[in-house]
């Protein structure tokens, strides 16, 4: 890490290392593709989340580093990633750009995007009220929409499940997505300019303080179900 710039974008090699130590951690850890999603959330988001609130959704409520060097390579490279996210970001306020998600193909050769959905939606639902006046918006609320659909297509419930992507729609889905993540970031920009901090902040080792969505309240999306029974259940796993 010696030497490298906290705007430098991580690479390749850099990629698979923070990739591996997220499996290492395992079942309770996202992967990588999760935490692209759930940082673009984050960012993407009017209000600051601290790292003590969102640092446990990447590697669950238990984990503890074994080692300190472990902490500061770890950390530094999610730092690195943020801020590579946030600063393409900020530039399609300026320039027609978008930011191109970390997606992973499968054994089967397809860019599925699940995991990365259900790590965007994860993040939205630290902050829920602010999604759900997205979700109404009638101008903005269709760019969350493949967001939800790729987050709830392998829905351990099937009556949560969306009908099923044919194989050639699931790339014009996926375009969808990336484009509607502009498009939500440029929805939040007034709220996110009115902040005093700017950009949000960064991760770093805290715990976790706040208040969150509780099980069994109403779930943010707006469906009538129970948190528990709805969103909460496309938490996303390690394949």
């Amino acid at each position: 890490m010696r030497g490298l710039s906290v705007d430098q974008p991580l690479s390749d090699e850099e990629i698979d290392q923070l990739s591996d130590f997220l499996k290492e951690i395992g079942p309770s850890a996202l992967n990588m593709e999760a935490v692209d999603g759930l940082f673009c959330a984050l960012i993407c988001g009017p209000e600051v989340v601290p790292p003590s609130e969102y640092l446990p959704e990447i590697w669950g409520e238990e984990f503890v580093f074994d080692h300190q060097e472990d902490v500061a390579l770890i950390m530094g490279l999610l730092m690195r990633h943020w801020n590579t996210i946030a600063r393409t970001l900020q530039g399609t306020l300026k320039e027609p750009d978008v930011y191109m998600p970390v997606l992973f193909v499968s054994d089967d050769g397809v860019t599925r995007g699940n995991d990365w959905a259900q790590g965007f939606m994860r993040g939205a639902l630290i902050r829920p009220m602010f999604w759900h006046e997205l979700i109404e918006s009638e101008e903005y609320g269709g760019s969350i929409l493949p967001m939800m659909l790729l987050s709830h297509e392998n829905d351990p419930d099937p009556a949560m499940r969306p009908p099923p992507v044919p194989p050639e729609k699931r790339e014009d889905i996926l375009l969808e997505m990336i484009a509607g993540l502009t498009k939500i970031y440029r929805h939040f920009e007034p709220l996110r300019s009115s902040r005093p901090s700017g950009l949000p902040t960064p991760p770093h080792t805290q715990r976790r303080t706040g208040p969150k969505v509780g099980r069994n309240d109403p779930c943010p999306c707006g469906s009538g179900k129970k948190f528990k029974r709805c969103c909460a259940m496309a938490a996303p796993t390690v394949h």
